[in-house]
């Protein structure tokens, strides 16, 4: 007799909303929202987590999966100094969460779990080793090596968006603060515009990938990857960045490496609930 479809529950936690969802198979079903206030205490922010998470909890969940933007120890499943919630220094989020739901909990950091995701549901599935960076605030990455998820110490590997670069840091070149600083609108409003032709909306996507491909030419040199899935709601407007970003590449050093090297975009809807739940497989 073949083994059910497991049921898990994904929760994306973010700086300004979370999202919980039923994840059977590779489908995700029943949802549910909250808003994030980041000045609410450790408490009141657990008490959210819950709600999302008791909204959609049956007899049938058999893990929950959880995604954070911070750094995190995975095997505790300890959450520390989350950005956009300033009470969350050291939440010892797993064990809360296994004590009142009695399933197995995991926890990583939310890029992670986006490249965790196209392992599972996505493009990853055709690469070995590849690379996924979300693009969204800032410049998030997650890395898979022979098939497997490279943490790091505390889940801290890939923070290539913290090198420096100019006068500042990548991820200030490569994130949605470079639209804001450089051109004064944020990158969703220039995205729509460059659909309509705008010329300066244009202009600012093929300056930004010259940058983002500065950020993956050092992500070549680093991990040598098959693969780089782009995500997060900036990948969008790929297309308007693309042909720039590619010229950048033009200075990489070994260009033999590049033969078979693809850069491509996901397609995965819900992707921050699937790639939660990926933790749990």
């Amino acid at each position: 007799m073949e083994k059910e479809v497991q049921t898990i529950i994904g929760v994306d936690i973010g700086g300004t909303k979370m999202k919980a969802g039923k994840v059977v198979g590779a489908h995700v079903g029943e949802t549910a929202f909250a808003k994030v206030n980041g000045h609410d205490s450790q408490e009141k922010t657990l008490s959210t987590v819950f709600s999302v998470i008791d909204e959609i909890f049956c007899d049938a969940v058999e893990g929950i999966g959880i995604g954070v933007p911070a750094v995190v120890d995975p095997e505790s499943g300890v959450v520390y100094d989350v950005q956009n919630i300033p009470a969350w220094k050291e939440v010892p989020l797993k064990k809360l969460i296994r004590q009142r739901y009695q399933v197995p909990v995991f926890i990583n950091n939310d890029a992670n779990c986006f490249a965790l995701g196209e392992r599972y549901f996505g493009k990853g599935k055709d690469h070995s080793n590849y690379v996924a960076i979300s693009l969204g605030t800032g410049m998030g990455m997650g890395i898979v090596i022979a098939g497997k998820l490279y943490n790091g110490v505390l889940c801290g590997a890939g923070e290539v968006g913290m090198l420096p670069y100019k006068n500042s840091i990548m991820e200030h070149y490569t994130g949605s603060f470079f639209f804001e600083d450089a051109y004064g609108e944020p990158a969703k409003s220039l995205y729509k515009k460059a659909l309509d032709k705008d010329i300066k909306a244009i202009s600012a996507f093929k300056e930004y990938g010259v940058h983002l491909g500065e950020a993956i030419k050092a992500i070549l040199y680093l991990f040598a990857p098959e693969s780089i899935i782009l995500g997060g709601s900036i990948s969008n407007a790929y297309p308007f960045f693309k042909e720039p970003l590619y010229e950048a590449l033009d200075s990489f050093a070994y260009p033999k490496q590049l033969e078979n090297f693809k850069i491509e975009t996901s397609d995965l809807a819900d992707s921050p609930i699937l790639g939660a739940a990926a933790l749990c497989l």
